[in-house]
């Protein structure tokens, strides 16, 4: 979900399909003629967030690519919306339908990781007690993460077994970073207090949420971002042992590179067809257990015109599904 942010509308919701069926025709958006699949074994591929339309019955086809309709993962949470901020980060890019669907041909079907969750993170500069101590960080972490878990569980829980941080960098109000590198004078103002953040009292947020789903639930916690946002956040030597981005050990999602020609330019495992692959960041590579999925197609900034403005299109690696 690349967030420049032509819309939060891209959303982050993952819909996968599985491999190995014939190559499809599409002859209207959404209606394969016949049924593709993603390469090679074991790799599923799909959309996200807001919803798309899945046409046909149980067991789901993957829309514009075929296949079978391998899972979904939604928004259960926006740190701005639970704080009740206005302005255009006051949205929860959720499909209750795509979920359910993903879910349907996970548990009757065996088909693809069923439906999954992820929480869109604040940064210790929207943290309603900031006081710019990496205790506090923490706390705030801890604080979003118990949220998510409240949602998941109200939703039904989930089946995908990692529940996401997203960090990213939105460009849209009222924190255009999140609170990542700038501290607001509160959350919902939109006005800068302090245009510094240490990359320890970042890496706190992190560590806040990712040890609370650890302690308090059977999921394990990723994260979602990008080489580009990472580095911002936590220093251009994040990939650097003991640096505060060096996380070579948790599971993420990446979306870099993206293209918008997702018919032509399918990926084949984590590399497109014209050549691109996925960047992981914080010392994961895309050979690395842990990277588990990339957003190819359809983040903000990148439209492809599915579902009416944008889908986000994904890959991910079944075979090492936690």
């Amino acid at each position: 979900m690349k967030r420049t942010w032509l819309a939060l509308a891209a959303g982050l919701a993952l819909v996968l399909t599985s491999a190995g069926a014939a190559a499809a025709s599409v002859t209207a958006p959404g209606q394969a003629v016949a049924l593709a699949g993603d390469a090679p074994p074991g790799f599923w591929w799909g959309t996200d967030s807001f919803n798309v339309s899945v046409p046909g019955q149980a067991p789901y086809s993957m829309p514009f690519l075929g296949g079978a309709y391998g899972g979904y993962i939604g928004m259960t949470g926006n740190w701005a919306y639970w704080l009740g901020c206005s302005g255009q980060e006051h949205f929860i890019a959720y499909s209750s339908t795509n979920a359910a669907q993903a879910h349907t041909n996970f548990v009757t079907y065996h088909k693809g990781v069923g439906r999954g969750a992820y929480w869109f993170m604040g940064g210790p500069g929207v943290d309603p007690h900031y006081n710019g101590t990496q205790a506090e960080a923490a706390s705030w972490g801890a604080q979003q993460a118990a949220r998510a878990l409240a949602d998941i569980a109200s939703g039904g829980g989930i089946d995908y077994p990692v529940v996401w941080m997203d960090i990213e960098l939105p460009g849209i109000g009222p924190a255009t970073d999140n609170g990542w590198n700038t501290v607001y004078t509160s959350p919902c103002s939109g006005k800068v207090k302090q245009q510094h953040i240490p990359a320890a009292v970042d890496r706190a947020v992190f560590n806040g949420f990712f040890n609370y789903v650890t302690a308090h639930s059977k999921y394990r916690p990723g994260v979602y971002s990008a080489v580009v946002v990472w580095n911002s956040v936590f220093g251009s030597n994040s990939a650097s042992p003991g640096s505060p981005g060096y996380i070579p050990h948790t599971d993420e999602w990446t979306y870099e590179p993206e293209t918008t020609n997702y018919r032509g330019n399918a990926p084949t495992g984590f590399c497109l067809k014209s050549g691109g692959c996925a960047q992981f960041f914080g010392g994961v590579s895309r050979s690395s257990a842990n990277a588990l999925m990339w957003q190819w197609s359809g983040g903000g900034g990148v439209t492809n015109g599915i579902g009416g403005f944008n889908g986000d299109l994904d890959q991910i690696d079944g075979a090492r599904q936690p």
